[in-house]
């Protein structure tokens, strides 16, 4: 599994490689120095992409603590439900505030 995700992130990254140099040549041919801009751009693809994805993993981590706390204990499933949803919201809100942010680098351009 582990093997497969670094094979298709390697694949990613080969392809964002070869995208660049593309849009660069582009923006030459425009006439117009798009390296700060593009690095801004691609600043900002970076965050989100690295918020969303480990937002995803800490959220699924969170979740799956408290099924199985669920799952061990029926019973405290009152107690955990309220916690859970409130550390889900507090992730989730800190991939809203990387969010905000790229959106600020990218509207800067």
């Amino acid at each position: 599994m582990l093997k497969r995700i670094s094979t298709v992130a390697s694949l990613a990254l080969l392809g964002m490689a070869f995208a660049v140099p593309a849009f660069a040549q582009e923006a030459a041919a425009a006439g117009g120095d798009m390296s700060v801009k593009g690095l801004l751009a691609l600043a900002a693809g970076f965050a989100i992409a690295i918020a969303a994805g480990f937002g995803a993993v800490g959220q699924s981590k969170g979740l799956a603590a408290a099924l199985e706390g669920i799952a061990r204990n029926p019973a405290a499933s009152g107690k955990l439900v309220t916690p859970m949803i409130i550390g889900l919201a507090m992730i989730e809100s800190l991939v809203i505030y990387a969010l905000v942010i790229s959106l600020m680098i990218v509207l800067k351009l």
